[in-house]
């Protein structure tokens, strides 16, 4: 087969959800109220801490970091994917379809460098209280949040031009919900080997380096809170702490889950595959706010002030 060495379709056509094809107008649904929460819980995180001068510490400038990054990744997918399961809108150009696989990954690299940083701002918190304002300064915090989503733009941008530059002379129909890398390197002619080692040493790397350093962390955690006299402060510190630790399982396992078996998982079941992708980014956008957000007492207090300014009646 023939083909020039840098020709683009002018679009893809993306499945949605492979052997599920029947039931998505139904899947749509609760896609749809997770997608709808997501958006009404982050916005409102963002909102409590701007509004609230008491709230412009390093631990809410986090907070809200992971919520705006919560918000692109599932603007840049969830409207298409609902458009796919509800209206039949299968086809994204190519531009726009190598556009959304950055934001996706390049947004999930960040994601999981805020993570890091907000374990690192409670060990210094809880283990290191003295020094805790000395090291997290203003500066020093827009540098961390900066460096997080620079580095996950750094990483990517190679890896979308590489991708932009493949030929693609076969099918043009995309076996996924959205544009990932290897689900559109499959569809390239020629050799796709520079794409996938780069694609599989980035997600190693930045995955194992981070999750270590993570676990670390709230190792030197859970060691300073086992020493606390108090066992209602244990109580509390453990909660806290299992909370933050399922959401970042929550954000790992999936994602690994999906990248890996995308590759090596031929005997999974294709919809199983695509349906835990969808979930990965989507769910975890949707639990932030309540593990990180509601759950912290100022920005609860907040919120439920605003709700009965308003005159809603809300539970305490």
């Amino acid at each position: 087969m023939s083909y020039s060495n840098h020709s683009s379709p002018l679009s893809f056509i993306l499945t949605g959800i492979p052997g599920l094809e029947d039931a998505q107008f139904w899947i749509a649904f609760p896609f749809c109220t997770m997608y709808f929460m997501a958006v009404l819980g982050n916005i409102t995180v963002l909102l409590a801490i701007w509004m609230d001068p008491s709230l412009h510490l390093p631990m809410f400038y986090f907070l809200s970091m992971l919520a705006a990054i919560d918000l692109v990744l599932i603007t840049s997918t969830m409207p298409k994917l609902l458009s796919i399961f509800w209206f039949h809108s299968h086809e994204i150009d190519f531009e726009g379809c190598v556009a959304q696989m950055f934001f996706i990954h390049s947004f999930s690299i960040a994601e999981s460098g805020v993570l890091l940083t907000m374990a690192f701002d409670r060990y210094l918190a809880i283990c290191k209280p003295l020094h805790y304002s000395a090291i997290l300064t203003g500066p020093t915090t827009a540098k961390l949040g900066l460096a997080a989503v620079g580095r996950g733009t750094a990483i990517i941008i190679p890896l979308s031009s590489m991708v932009a530059s493949l030929s693609y002379c076969g099918s043009h129909v995309i076996d996924h919900s959205y544009c990932e890398h290897m689900s559109m390197v499959k569809l390239a002619c020629g050799d796709t080997r520079p794409n996938c080692i780069y694609g599989i040493t980035v997600a190693t790397i930045v995955v194992g380096s981070d999750s270590i350093l993570i676990a670390v962390s709230y190792r030197l955690i859970l060691r300073e809170v086992l020493g606390l006299s108090s066992r209602e402060a244990r109580l509390k510190s453990f909660c806290t702490c299992g909370s933050h630790i399922a959401v970042i399982l929550l954000f790992y396992i999936p994602g690994l889950f999906s990248f890996y078996t995308d590759r090596w998982g031929q005997s999974i079941p294709a919809h199983l595959r695509i349906l835990v992708a969808d979930l990965y980014l989507l769910v975890p956008p949707m639990l932030n706010p309540l593990i990180y957000g509601m759950r912290t007492k100022q920005i609860r207090e907040l919120v439920l002030s605003l709700l009965r300014q308003k005159g809603i009646p809300s539970r305490s």
